[in-house]
């Protein structure tokens, strides 16, 4: 006679029913499976009860020093996530990268100092913060649709968000925090399914590296790039940028993006699938890895500057 397999697992603490693929309850977040991988501490699903979301300052530190927690804390008020203020912070780094490459162009003017004015600096900045920001939300985006294939292919990602959330374009039900008593294990759960997924804002957040590594980029650039001259503001032209071009500190900047896209993003990427579909760590992070891996080798080969 054939096992029947149970369709749902019971919570051992609140007693509600989870369906039997589910790792952690839904309800009181109980760890109802643990997998080997969680036998480490960093990969450990964090176990409190949840009351009230940490403020967006700590959710940022979080993903540095404790990702589980963090993505534990924002998967229960996804729609006040932290991934659009990681975005906006890391295009203000890329401002100030733009004004680190401003200070190694050395303008002169025969017979005269000419100081770069306020005006100058500030459009410089301008330029560089649009210009990170439009193409980190390009590149993030494009990352985030791969990690999601990977997922699928991995967890079947999408269709578990559809099972815990409804269709993306659903409507959920309007609510006052208020009337959800703090006191109750069953906030949390509740919390969870009364919004919609917020898969995009709260994948972002996996992206809080790049504020440290841009602010290590610009440190790069003001410490190891050659300073240029430029006799006339006319003559600014490709000779010029070459100089600067040709350093090698460029491989020094490509290989820390390539660093991190292929490890340190795809392990935060885990925390936010797992905590969005309650899933498993362990494969969710062998298909993070390979993406991540894959797509710095071709942001290593479609770079010159690497090779110089």
């Amino acid at each position: 006679m054939a096992q029947t397999i149970a369709a749902f697992l019971r919570c051992p603490r609140c007693g509600n029913e989870n369906t039997a693929d589910s790792f952690t309850c839904s309800f009181c977040g109980f760890r109802l499976k643990i997998e080997r991988i969680e036998n480490i501490s960093f990969f450990r699903r964090f176990e409190k009860e949840w009351t009230n979301p940490a403020p967006w300052y700590k959710k940022i530190l979080y993903l540095f020093i404790n990702p589980s927690k963090a993505f534990w804390d924002i998967n229960h008020r996804r729609r006040s996530a932290p991934g659009w203020l990681i975005l906006l912070f890391s295009s203000l780094l890329y401002g100030l990268m733009g004004l680190a490459f401003l200070s190694h162009f050395n303008f002169n003017v025969p017979g005269r100092d000419w100081p770069l004015s306020i005006i100058f600096n500030l459009s410089f900045f301008i330029t560089f913060f649009a210009f990170g920001f439009f193409f980190q939300l390009i590149f993030f985006a494009i990352l985030i649709w791969l990690f999601t294939k990977g997922a699928n292919l991995a967890v079947g990602f999408s269709e578990r968000l559809e099972t815990r959330f409804g269709k993306m374009a659903e409507k959920k039900e309007k609510y006052k925090e208020v009337d959800i008593s703090p006191f109750s294990i069953y906030k949390g759960g509740t919390m969870l399914h009364i919004e919609g997924s917020h898969k995009f804002k709260m994948m972002l957040c996996a992206f809080a590296p790049f504020l440290i590594i841009n602010a290590i980029k610009i440190l790069i650039i003001l410490a190891g790039f050659p300073t240029v001259n430029v006799p006339n503001i006319t003559d600014f032209n490709e000779e010029i940028l070459d100089q600067l071009f040709d350093s090698p500190s460029w491989s020094v900047l490509d290989i820390l993006d390539a660093i991190i896209i292929a490890s340190w993003i795809p392990i935060l990427m885990t925390f936010a699938i797992r905590e969005l579909s309650n899933c498993s760590t362990t494969r969710v992070l062998i298909a993070t890895i390979i993406i991540g891996v894959i797509v710095a080798v071709v942001f290593y080969f479609l770079r010159p500057t690497l090779l110089g």
